[in-house]
């Protein structure tokens, strides 16, 4: 193992030694509420104890300093604990003009506190070198149907080349890698119109493309795939719900490698990684029991299992989404999946995917909100499989 101080975005990117998650730690129902340095640490203890060595954050915006407090928890904790070990990938958020008021958004111009955004989120990485180790410009910036918010490639690949440029001045480590994290279709992996000269540009750019992918809103979405075919009719509930499983898992590495072919035309030696994915375990709306019934927690930890050992056999970063569930998202409604895509609950309850690391163990002396780590459904898999859906048919 490289002493932290050499350990650099190549040697984590790829290595399934560092395995990546997305991680917010708020608690309450409005980010106001922000979490605190002693809870954050908690978090964090919880994450290393899974072996996540990286996490994601997605924004260092002034009124939120939940990335700038979260790299202060690490410093602390690795004064603290002996051997412990965390990188991150600095999120910056990037708007266009108008995103989020009630002017009409024009996605012709960005937004002016792109640049303190940027500016910030350098500021960490050159007071953190040790701890930053990727900056993200924009989460799902691209992407069209991010219709509050989104921008044209031309503004992601401004401030790509900017952090470039001062990675080459000397002002930020050349070691640090620049990307930007973004839906499957925004990197050219589906609909031809996004395959511009300025995403063209964008690819030779970033030091790697980070595309995100989600069979679980495809569930609704694009169904197809999901449906249980009339050639299954025979099989057993659980055979049928494997399939659909292995179906899913199928669909994200089309989308991977559907952005993997594309972006090798352009930089055929061009890393690409995902940078989200995951499945939610609770659902009222689309995903629930009343739409693609695909929303429990046996499929959410199915899903994980399966794309874990997808992408450690090909050496993928898979930053999955995501931690712990968060109940701002949809604040207004407790049940929506928004609010339920962590791998832990609220109160430190681990889900059905990592219950094989409560019987190892792994958690002990560890708590969330008071709460040791425990399993959900008192660990009873019997009343777990009680509460699975079963694909709709074809």
């Amino acid at each position: 193992m490289k002493g932290e101080s050499n350990v650099h975005a190549k040697d984590i990117l790829g290595n399934p030694d560092y395995l990546a998650i997305c991680y917010g730690g708020y608690r309450a129902k409005t980010r106001e509420v922000q979490p605190t340095i002693a809870e954050l640490k908690e978090d964090l203890q919880i994450l290393s104890a899974m072996g996540i060595k990286l996490i994601r954050t997605y924004n260092v915006q002034v009124a939120l300093p939940h990335a700038s407090n979260i790299l202060k928890a690490i410093t602390e904790l690795k004064r603290e604990k002996q051997g412990f070990e965390m990188y991150v990938m600095l999120g910056a958020w990037i708007d266009c003009e108008n995103a989020w008021t009630e002017h009409t958004p024009n996605h012709e111009i960005e937004s002016e506190e792109n640049a303190g955004e940027i500016a910030r989120a350098v500021s960490l990485a050159k007071q953190y070198p040790d701890i930053v180790k990727i900056i993200a410009v924009g989460n799902e910036a691209m992407v069209r149907w991010a219709t509050s918010y989104f921008v044209r490639p031309k503004v992601i690949l401004k401030w790509v080349n900017h952090l470039q440029k001062l990675k080459r001045e000397g002002d930020l480590s050349a070691d640090l890698w620049i990307t930007s994290s973004d839906d499957f279709s925004s990197w050219g992996g589906g609909d031809k119109t996004y395959r511009t000269v300025n995403l063209e540009k964008l690819i030779h750019a970033v030091d790697y493309v980070s595309m995100h992918t989600y069979p679980m809103h495809n569930t609704h979405y694009n169904p197809q795939f999901w449906l249980v075919p009339t050639s299954e009719n025979n099989l057993t509930n659980s055979e049928k719900m494997e399939y659909a499983m292995l179906r899913a898992q199928k669909f994200a590495i089309t989308q991977y490698r559907d952005v993997k072919a594309y972006v090798e035309r352009i930089s055929p030696d061009k890393p690409v990684h995902i940078g989200e994915t995951g499945w939610a375990t609770i659902s009222n709306g689309f995903y629930g029991a009343t739409g693609s019934r695909a929303t429990d927690e046996y499929k959410s930890g199915r899903y994980y299992e399966l794309m874990r050992q997808w992408t450690a056999k090909e050496n993928i970063s898979c930053f999955y989404f995501e931690a712990f569930d968060e109940q701002w998202k949809d604040a207004e409604n407790s049940q929506g999946s928004e609010n339920h895509f962590g791998l832990i609950s609220l109160n430190g309850e681990a889900k059905y995917a990592l219950w094989k690391l409560v019987d190892q163990d792994r958690f002990s002396g560890l708590q969330r909100n008071g709460n040791p780590i425990s399993k959900t459904y008192k660990g009873d898999k019997n009343k777990l499989m009680q509460s699975i859906l079963l694909p709709p048919p074809k």
